[in-house]
């Protein structure tokens, strides 16, 4: 008789292959070109996909950074925040959203999330705002966007923490769409994703554009004319490469997700103790993350764990807790909404390409742990 362990197939947290081999020789064409060319670093394919990104995101100008925090950290400092402005975040998001706002002088306030879409609350960002906030920074977690109508109502400046969210939709509005800029990730698991670290910036604003092109490059409009303190913060050639190759396909894959997570959903609604991804009305969410929540979620880890089925934790630490972020002087209970689900979720597999084989035997693995 047949065992629950073998009754499932190995699938991993992530499998990016089925995606890379389809461009895998035009990839390799174009490395070759690049070889040739030296142009390694602002390489004419940057400009070319920042064109492009700019137009899929309906916006003006694309900035090309070295990563996601670096697009969301010079925004800031772009905007002009200085020392003791308070920027809201959400208290449940990936720290790089609280060091965003650390590294550009500010000070993070987090604000609880709504059980409605598990981004942050409306009428809680509405109750801080104080004498010195500056800033909003919504993040669109797991692929879903922000109640974004409703943050915009607040009145202040937003930069949106699009990084997870490429291609999202809430309410008629885009990922992007509505912040006077938006910061994108481009790391490798991303829905839009690279061959290391990489993100950009979207905004319509030409002083905006203009102060992050000079911040990613040493402060420099022109070659050795330093006007401002800077980083090196440039998108390397061979990642606007990989970015344009992948960039036509991001909407299918976007489709892939979004066809995976029904079935995850329609397979495990009323399973065990499951809560499934709340999603709010009017939202397409392009899920970066297919994330629930049960009250052990570690022995459910486990258990699919030997059966060769990966997860992943998203994110079992609340940022105000952490060691890093203890100076804010936050305790356990400042944002119970947040603090509950860091201590119940759990990632199941996602990507472009997953097969339904590999959803079924997910779902498999799941139902045998209840």
């Amino acid at each position: 008789m047949l065992t629950d362990a073998a009754l499932t197939h190995p699938v991993p947290f992530l499998d990016l292959r089925t995606a890379h081999d389809e461009l895998k020789a035009g990839l390799l064409e174009e490395f070759g070109r690049l070889i040739d060319s030296n142009a390694f670093t602002n390489g004419p394919a940057v400009g070319a996909f920042e064109e492009a990104f700019a137009a899929y995101c309906k916006r003006s100008a694309c900035i090309g950074v070295a990563s996601g925090l670096d697009a969301l950290r010079l925004a800031l400092m772009a905007a002009g925040i200085e020392p003791g402005d308070e920027v809201l975040v959400p208290a449940n998001t990936f720290i790089a959203t609280f060091e965003a706002v650390t590294q550009a002088g500010g000070t993070p306030v987090p604000i609880d999330v709504s059980e409605r879409d598990l981004n942050m609350d409306v009428e809680a960002a509405r109750a801080a705002v104080g004498p010195r906030t500056r800033f909003l920074m919504p993040v669109h977690l797991y692929g879903q966007l922000s109640d974004m109508h409703g943050l915009g109502a607040l009145g202040l400046p937003i930069v949106e923490d699009a990084c997870q969210a490429h291609g999202a939709t809430r309410d008629g509005v885009a990922a992007g769409e509505l912040g006077f800029a938006a910061a994108y990730s481009f790391y490798p698991g991303k829905n839009l994703g690279a061959f290391g670290d990489a993100g950009a910036l979207v905004a319509d604003d030409e002083q905006i554009v203009a102060r992050v092109k000079a911040l990613r490059e040493h402060g420099q409009r022109a070659k050795y004319d330093h006007e401002l303190v800077g980083f090196t913060a440039r998108l390397d050639t061979i990642q606007a490469i990989v970015l344009s190759h992948k960039l036509p396909h991001l909407d299918t894959w976007n489709d892939q997700r979004r066809a995976a997570a029904a079935a995850y959903s329609e397979a495990l609604t009323g399973v065990g103790d499951i809560e499934l991804p709340p999603v709010a009305p009017n939202s397409d969410p392009v899920w970066h993350l297919y994330v629930i929540r049960t009250a052990d979620p570690q022995a459910l880890a486990g258990h699919l764990r030997e059966r060769e089925i990966g997860t992943g934790f998203h994110y079992p630490e609340p940022a105000h807790l952490s060691q890093a972020y203890r100076h804010l002087g936050y305790q356990a209970g400042s944002f119970p909404v947040a603090e509950e689900a860091a201590g119940r979720v759990i990632s199941l597999p996602i990507f472009p390409g997953i097969t339904e084989s590999q959803i079924e035997s997910v779902v498999e693995g799941v139902r045998s742990y209840f």
